[in-house]
């Protein structure tokens, strides 16, 4: 890994946008490192000689998206913001700004999620548990429940979220310059229609 960061930050995206791109279209199983070095406009023996093995490429590409995410959420964040579907529109602003900016993560994680070869699924299901405690500290720590209706369970509103934020990703990834805006805004009107719903009428 030390020889492909000693690389030039030019040299070194080309080659991880063209890797996000081959396992973001074919998975990781059906993807070659003769896929990838075409792709990136190298030869085979220096994706070794920079990674090792396809595995290492493909686990680091998942810790580099996610740091990528995780870190942009946390400059960006605003933890006063303490109502739920602030914290929920904050954060997808925020993550659909990366992803406007790196738009070859979206089809990369999503093939990630649904990644299914036993030679990382272990890696895949501890990158997806600390996604969820990520996840799950943004939105709920110091987050005022007392808006929410009785017997309405927050969590359980989330998991609808995560449902729904799944099927968009599962629509978007699967389309070539893929314009955001548009379900982005329906995904607003979305918590709009949740927060009339769930909400005491006095936080309206």
């Amino acid at each position: 890994m030390e020889k492909f960061k000693n690389l030039s930050v030019e040299k070194q995206t080309i080659i991880i946008d063209a890797t996000l791109l081959s396992f973001g279209t074919n998975g990781y199983k059906k993807t070659s490192v003769s896929d990838i070095a075409a792709a990136a406009g190298i030869s085979k023996a220096m994706i070794f000689h920079y990674f090792g093995t396809k595995k290492t490429l493909y686990l680091y590409l998942i810790e580099l998206c996610g740091n990528i995410l995780m870190k942009e959420i946390n400059e960006k964040f605003d933890a006063n913001v303490t109502d739920f579907f602030g914290r929920i529109k904050l954060a997808t602003d925020i993550k659909i700004s990366v992803l406007k900016k790196h738009p070859s993560i979206l089809s990369f994680l999503n093939s990630v999620y649904f990644e299914t070869d036993d030679e990382v699924i272990t890696e895949i299901k501890d990158f997806l548990a600390k996604g969820e405690v990520f996840r799950s500290k943004i939105v709920f720590d110091d987050m005022d429940a007392s808006k929410f209706k009785d017997g309405i369970d927050p969590k359980l509103v989330m998991k609808m979220l995560v449902l729904l934020a799944e099927g968009y990703v599962c629509q978007s990834s699967s389309k070539a310059g893929f314009d955001f805006e548009p379900l982005h805004k329906e995904f607003n009107e979305y918590l709009d229609l949740l927060k009339k719903n769930f909400y005491k009428e006095e936080y309206l």
